[in-house]
């Protein structure tokens, strides 16, 4: 089983699949000859040819319309935005067209199209590249929202994402694309929309987290253990659809929790899961429901470090939920 990074299991997945299904195509800014700004898509042009791994003008709104209407001609386009914070050009083509193909034609068309986008901060882009939207997508009804935090699961989610007929938006956290490695199985890997994992067990405190926000969750866990307390983190995966069942055994079990993400705080995703547990899981509570989260402000450059979550903040918090 090999090791690789994010960016190494992400082009294996679409290698995977343009070999498997000649439905199958990319197209975006740079992903042909330069292979993507983050190199994900390097060599794919190459050994697949210019019309499936395409680039295309820096037009958004283009890309997403233009994969749009592949995908209602039989093919699986995946259209991958440079930065998630360029996306906006195209919502109304998500929001009007993608996300509501299968219910306007009552069911005769579907629309399987994959938007990949990087997402959030951690490489110092500033206000123009590290922004977290998610929350926009999941309040979307007809779109899929998934998000790694592994290479493994980057792939296997990615696969699976493709073999659907739903329009997906799969964003993927740039700053762990290099930073950690971990093996990755071989060939058609997938893992299943809407399945939550326990990237930690515990029994006192539930950390719900995802994408970039996972290593820090564990982080503060590991913190929290040399203070006696057993905390669990549940990695969501998928936003859209949510594993609710793992989320609510998991509340049940421990009788505390703790929402960690790096999007603004108000109307952020935090909130939808703080509301789903509070309508059912609410008499298992010890404590209050608490969000650790960025900041209602623009993301900044100079104070990232301080406008991201980390371990301490999410340390206080568990802090928090343990004395209450």
């Amino acid at each position: 089983m090999p090791t690789m990074t994010m960016v190494q299991a992400i082009q294996d997945a679409l290698r995977v699949a343009l070999r498997q299904d000649p439905r199958v195509v990319l197209l975006g800014e740079d992903v042909g000859k330069n292979g993507g700004v983050f190199r994900v898509t390097e060599g794919l042009q190459a050994e697949f040819g210019a019309e499936r791994v395409s680039d295309t003008p820096l037009a958004e709104n283009g890309i997403v319309g233009g994969a749009i209407g592949m995908a209602l001609y039989g093919l699986r386009p995946v259209a991958e935005i440079q930065f998630v914070d360029f996306i906006y050009p195209a919502f109304d083509q998500i929001v009007s067209e993608m996300a509501k193909m299968r219910w306007r034609s009552a069911g005769q068309y579907a629309c399987p199209v994959v938007v990949r986008a990087p997402y959030g901060g951690g490489i110092k882009g500033g206000l123009y590249h590290s922004q977290s939207p998610e929350a926009y997508f999941c309040h979307t009804a007809g779109l899929k929202v998934v998000i790694p935090a592994t290479p493994r699961d980057a792939k296997g989610l990615l696969l699976e994402s493709l073999a659907g007929d739903d329009p997906v938006v799969f964003l993927e956290p740039k700053r762990l694309y290099r930073t950690l490695k971990e093996d990755v199985p071989e060939g058609a890997y997938r893992v299943p929309l809407s399945s939550a994992r326990v990237a930690r067990a515990g029994e006192q405190c539930t950390v719900l987290a995802y994408g970039a926000m996972v290593p820090v969750a564990l982080d503060a866990a590991e913190q929290a253990a040399g203070q006696s307390w057993s905390v669990e983190v549940l990695d969501l995966r998928t936003l859209v659809p949510l594993d609710q069942d793992a989320v609510l055994a998991s509340v049940s079990k421990t009788g505390r929790v703790v929402i960690v993400h790096e999007a603004p705080r108000t109307c952020g995703y935090g909130a939808e899961l703080a509301a789903l547990v509070a309508e059912k899981a609410l008499t298992s509570l010890q404590a209050p429901v608490l969000r650790v989260t960025g900041y209602d402000t623009p993301f900044p450059y100079t104070l990232e470090h301080t406008y991201l979550p980390d371990a301490p903040r999410v340390l206080r918090a568990i802090e928090h939920v343990m004395s209450y």
